[in-house]
Parts: C-alpha cells; structure tokens; sequence
C-alpha cells in the first residue's frame, strides 16, 4: 500500500500504476478525455485494484447509457474479486458498496456512503467530485453545496485539487443563487488549475444568470485552452458561448457555433443530444430556420426510446422526435416512459413517473400545436422539473417552451407568473427572451382587449 496524490492510503505499489492512476483522477477532476487512458494503464499494471474497477464501473454509469450497464455491471464483478483477493482499505471496501448500491438502481443510497466516505477522507479529491457528479444528475444542488462547503477546510493551499474544489464550489454556489460569490470561486479556481473547465464554465453559467451577455463572452474568449483539452464537456462549453450570442440575437453566430463546434462530431451522447437539441429548439421558438439539423439528431434519438438511463437524456431525446416529426418513435419513447413510471422500483424510474410523464406529454403536445395542453401539462412537470437533474441552464429550455404554449395558448396571466418566477432566480435580471416575451404578453392583452370592444354580431 501506499499514498495517492491526495494523501489517501490505496493498495497500489509505488511506482507506474500508482502514477497512473493519480494521472487518472487528476484527469477526472478536470474531465480530460485522457481520463479513461490513464485509468486502463492502471487496471494493466494492477489488475488486482478494486478501486480503479469500481471507479471504471461509475465512469461508464455516469455515461446515462443503457448497453453500458452491462460493462458497468462486469467491472463490479472485478472489483468484488479483488475484495476477496488482496487486503484493501475500509475506504476502497466503501466505493465498491457505493457502486453495488447505485448499480441496484439507488445512487441517492450510494450518495449516503460517498457522504461517510468523505466524512472519514474530507480531502479525498475523487469522493469528492464522484458525489458532486451524481448530485448534479440527480438535481440536488443544495446537497452538492453542502457537501463542498463540508469539505473545503480539508483543502489547504497545498492539496493539488483545490483549484478543482474551487471549481465546484463555484458551480453550487450559482446552482443555489450566490452569483458574485460564485464568480469569485471560479475565477480563483481557475487561477490554481488552469484547466478547470468546470469552474470556468460555472462563471459562464453566472453570466447567463444574470443576464450579462456580453460580459459571458469576454469571459469565455482568449480562454479556449482551458476547455480544448476536454471530453466531449468541450462541446458544451461551446454550446454556453453559443447561448450568450443567442441571447444577443446573432443568430449567425450561433448557427456557426452549433454546425462548427456544437456538433462537430455527429455522436449520440446523451450530454452532446441535450446541446444540440435545447439550441435547436430556443432557436425555433424565436423564429428561427434550422434547416434539416433535427434530422441527425432524430435518427440518434429513435434508436434511444427504450434506453430509460436518465429522465433528463430522454427528454431530450423527446425533444430531438417532435422536432423531426418522428410519430412511431414519439409513440415508443412515450410508452416506455409510461411502463418505467408504472413500475417505479428505482430512483430514477420515479423521475420517469415525477416529472417525466407530464413534461413529456407537454413536449409531445407542444409539437403538435396543442399548446394549451402543452401549457398545462408543463406548468405541472414544472414544480418538480428540478428533479430531473442538470442545469438551470439547461432546464430553461423547459422554462422557455411551457412560458411560449402559455402565450399561444392565451393563458397570459399564468405565463407571466412563471415569467417572473424565472426572473427572480435570475437576481432579478431581464435576458432577451424576458424581454421579448414580456412583449408578447403586452401584445396579447392588447389583442383581447380589440376583441372585446368589437361589437357582437
């Protein structure tokens, strides 16, 4: 046994596993796409290392893809041999149960365990940012703020993951509403570990906030480097920079971003499905042409109707069907949904039941022009949409489409609310889409009132 780069006690031996597999989890930390190299030069050299199967096992989990399940599921097995087959820490022994737990179908269960590993370990970077990652999947922002606030006196200038730390707290403080306060950890984690592309996009996520456009893409510019190096987070990254310019109105600029970085590469990561198909659908509700891009996006999208990994991802995927029109594969996506919310066995399956069926029937509804039963079906799902993890963000396209089916659909007074609401989270800052819609509305209740001065036939 010897130490990690985080000062924990691991079963490996000094000297290439162990460099590995500390290159490994610094590669995590700043969601390098050499994370998974380094983590299989580990497992070569140390094939007997639980803990690099059980992490190996949560890295494919946090994928949100059905067919990897049953790689997960192998690495587990792995992880459980090397249990019985050479002496490991109380703390290894803890992330293969969490994993056991979270396989069963109950990562808040295994958020329990990462919570007693990190009581015993608070300077144990990778309990750390594994427990921040399934927090932020399953929306539980207040959570990821409590368990980085928990651990950060355990930082001191001197742990090689402070900056990430940095990173994430910056994240949850603007999941939770302390904007400036989440600039300025960003912006300092990025100072210690310049390849912090989560803290330099939780500074972009405060920018959209707060309605700071502009500002967003100074933030963003001269500083690509630090989101070049990644897996495909780069691509989301982009997508960030390509909201601020939508929210300017440089629809040229967007269109260039999605078809040149957004979607340079044509692949069906649910996190790369989400991008593109959120872009994609602010766009239209303000107008705008996309041409034949819902195609690729569809085709993707039919072959993932019964994945059920992760409300979020079909979602998603639901959106990407209306938007090509994909009736069969609305009908399939939909009756799956229905048969998951029905059995509701595992923490996610109950997300498919709350909020999934209703913000998927309004999402249905909505393309089909229904939008008064898009309206209401969302405004319900709306209540407990953060449970369907991400962003608020990422969930504003939700946000935007149940406020566009209430305007179209005359319910003006309602919209308005949740247009508000919208705008108190964001510190009371109006974006372009507030503004316009808040247009719309002015511009409807002007419209009923001609009607009702018209005089009967």
């Amino acid at each position: 046994m010897t130490q990690d780069i985080f000062g924990q006690t691991v079963t490996l031996a000094p000297g290439g596993s162990l460099e590995s597999w500390n290159a490994t989890q610094m590669a995590f930390l700043a969601h390098s796409a050499a994370t998974p190299t380094h983590l299989a030069e580990t497992l070569t050299t140390a094939p007997d290392f639980a803990l690099g199967h059980a992490v190996k096992a949560m890295f494919y989990l946090l994928l949100g893809r059905r067919e990897l399940v049953a790689t997960a599921q192998d690495a587990l097995t792995q992880a459980k041999s090397a249990l019985t087959t050479s002496s490991v820490t109380r703390r290894e022994q803890r992330y293969v149960q969490a994993l056991d737990i979270w396989m069963q179908g109950h990562p808040k269960a295994a958020l329990d365990i990462f919570a007693d590993i990190l009581r015993q370990h608070p300077d144990d970077a990778l309990a750390m940012k594994l427990d921040h990652a399934l927090r932020f999947m399953l929306g539980d922002s207040t959570g990821m703020r409590r368990m980085i606030e928990t651990v950060m006196p355990a930082y001191g200038t001197d742990h090689a993951a402070r900056g990430y730390l940095l990173g994430c707290h910056a994240f949850t403080l603007e999941e939770t509403g302390e904007y400036a306060a989440a600039q300025a950890a960003g912006r300092a984690g990025l100072e210690l570990c310049p390849d912090d592309a989560w803290g330099l996009h939780a500074v972009a996520h405060v920018h959209d906030m707060t309605a700071d456009a502009k500002g967003g893409l100074q933030w963003l510019t001269g500083r690509e480097a630090a989101w070049a190096h990644c897996n495909n987070f780069r691509y989301h990254v982009w997508w960030h920079k390509a909201l601020m310019h939508l929210d300017l109105g440089q629809i040229g600029h967007v269109l260039d971003l999605y078809d040149t970085e957004i979607r340079r590469e044509k692949t069906d990561d649910y996190r790369d499905i989400s991008n593109a198909t959120s872009l994609l659908s602010r766009l239209e509700l303000e107008g705008v042409n996309v041409g034949d891009r819902w195609e690729e996006l569809a085709e993707f999208s039919a072959k993932r109707t019964e994945d059920g990994c992760l409300i979020f991802a079909d979602l998603h995927y639901l959106l990407a069907l209306v938007g090509d029109h994909r009736d069969q594969a609305i009908r399939d996506l939909m009756g799956r949904l229905h048969r998951d919310a029905a059995r509701a066995a595992t923490d996610i399956e109950k997300t498919m039941a709350n909020p999934g069926l209703s913000a998927a029937a309004g999402l249905e509804a909505f393309g089909e022009g229904r939008y008064g039963q898009a309206f209401l079906a969302l405004a319900r799902a709306r209540k407990t949409m953060q449970q369907a993890g991400g962003s608020h963000a990422q969930r504003d396209v939700f946000e935007r489409l149940t406020i566009d089916a209430g305007i179209r659909a005359g319910f003006l007074d309602e919209a308005e609310g949740i247009l508000a609401d919208r705008t108190a989270r964001r510190d009371g800052c109006l974006d372009g889409y507030a503004l316009t819609r808040q247009g719309l509305i002015e511009d409807g209740r002007d419209a009923a009132r001609v009607v009702a001065r018209m005089p009967a036939e």
